[in-house]
């Protein structure tokens, strides 16, 4: 029986909070704001209590560790998982959430600056959830917090929750992290999530194959980082030639937003395309995996493939998201 669950009273389906001074793990009171916060001490702990949480919303539905407590959701990109998976891991939790999604709809469109938009959320709430377009907003903004704030994604740059929620699926699914080979295919130029993701692999004996056209390729200095981790790694065109070794493939979309030229996104859009003959060639116990939205690179006959893993992160981003909203908090 897991911490949670011994502490647990069932009440009306909900769980009583723990004790003020279970606080000692390490991100109680801090801000999350990038993947290099994490060392596989620091994982396994997250992955633990997600375990909890998922444990929790099987058996309860819902807790109130967290009960009283204000989350702020300050969107100035359009999400859907990101946004309502922390929304939902505060409900679960007891806690209550208030929204701001795009500029329109709150006091930017005044001329207001970043840093007193999120002083000014976190008068009302305990934490604050930042997804901004620009690279860096997320630390310029804690910069100024006074209370914990987490990136949801800043520009081109990282998406630490996600990274989180995708080596999660891959342990959960393969039942490993070291000694994988992983394929990140598609948008590796822009894509945030493969930036954070890289990096969290490398804390693993990973070998990393990226896949993308010349213009898309995984950017110079995630590379550095990888040579100085003394990681192997390989830049390719084409997937073909290495879809029968890989454990995970890790799809990513083209990124319509992130292109200034619009006739080079049409180019691009359908470079890489996943359908069932493609997965026919790929190994038996090989994982798919997907950040979502998807466009046109994952074929929807994939979707009922056992190897299709992307619905699965989705549902283990709450959990996920749901550990990482009580350790800040102080009360995992």
């Amino acid at each position: 029986m897991s911490v949670i669950e011994k502490r647990a009273s069932e009440v009306n389906g909900t769980v009583h909070p723990l004790p003020a001074d279970h606080v000692s793990n390490g991100f109680f009171g801090q801000h999350i704001l990038s993947v290099k916060q994490f060392d596989r001490d620091k994982l396994q702990y997250i992955y633990r209590v997600a375990d909890e949480m998922r444990s929790l919303v099987k058996r309860f539905g819902k807790a109130n560790l967290l009960d009283g407590k204000i989350l702020a959701n300050l969107f100035y990109e359009p999400s859907t998982r990101t946004s309502s998976s922390f929304q939902a891991a505060m409900l679960r939790l007891g806690g209550r959430n208030i929204s701001i999604n795009g500029v329109h709809y709150s006091s930017v469109t005044k001329g207001e600056s970043l840093p007193d938009t999120v002083r000014t959320l976190e008068s009302y709430c305990d934490l604050t959830v930042l997804r901004h377009p620009q690279v860096g907003a997320a630390a310029e903004a804690a910069r100024y917090a006074h209370k914990p704030l987490i990136n949801a994604g800043d520009g081109t740059g990282e998406h630490p929750t996600q990274a989180l929620l995708d080596i999660y699926t891959i342990e959960n699914d393969l039942e490993r992290l070291d000694g994988l080979k992983v394929a990140m295919m598609g948008d590796l130029k822009y894509g945030r999530t493969v930036h954070s993701l890289t990096r969290l692999l490398s804390l693993y004996e990973t070998e990393f194959y990226f896949v993308s056209p010349d213009i898309l390729r995984m950017p110079g200095y995630i590379l550095d980082e990888l040579r100085a981790s003394g990681h192997h790694f390989a830049e390719l065109r084409d997937v073909d030639e290495i879809v029968g070794e890989i454990d995970v493939l890790y799809m990513t979309r083209v990124q319509k937003e992130r292109f200034e030229d619009p006739e080079q996104y049409e180019q691009l859009k359908n470079y890489y395309v996943v359908d069932p003959e493609f997965m026919s060639r790929a190994k038996e116990d090989m994982i798919l995996m997907h950040p979502l939205p998807r466009v046109y690179e994952i074929s929807m006959e994939v979707d009922d493939d056992p190897r299709a893993a992307y619905f699965r992160q989705m549902e283990n981003g709450m959990y996920i998201r749901m550990a990482l909203l009580a350790a800040v908090l102080g009360k995992s």
